[in-house]
């Protein structure tokens, strides 16, 4: 598993209207792609797993997995189609303590 220490972005902090990515997203996404390790992506089809460190209950457990998909998409530079197994986890921490763990392998 792969862990980044930062907030999870719901998609209703993702986009304006239906087109337009907001700044909160802009920012999500820069420093997202920062804290990315270089890692080498297994041949599809795929299966990813992921954690969402919520620091709310009241979190949907898919509303931050399309911008998450969105930057390891851009980071990896595979297609997120090539994904066919998929497992979601949240888990509750304390304020500031919010994480993302993942993991991406072959089927």
């Amino acid at each position: 598993m792969v862990k980044i220490d930062i907030k999870p972005l719901s998609v209703n902090g993702a986009w304006q209207g239906r087109r337009f990515k907001t700044p909160e997203y802009k920012r999500y996404i820069d420093a997202v792609l920062l804290l990315l390790p270089n890692i080498e992506i297994p041949t599809n089809p795929l299966q990813l797993a992921v954690e969402f460190g919520f620091s709310s209950k009241a979190s949907d457990i898919d509303n931050c997995l399309k911008p998450f998909l969105d930057c390891l998409v851009k980071r990896y530079g595979f297609d997120d189609r090539e994904i066919y197994f998929l497992l979601v986890k949240k888990t509750i921490v304390k304020k500031g303590n919010e994480f993302i763990n993942f993991k991406l392998e072959s089927i």
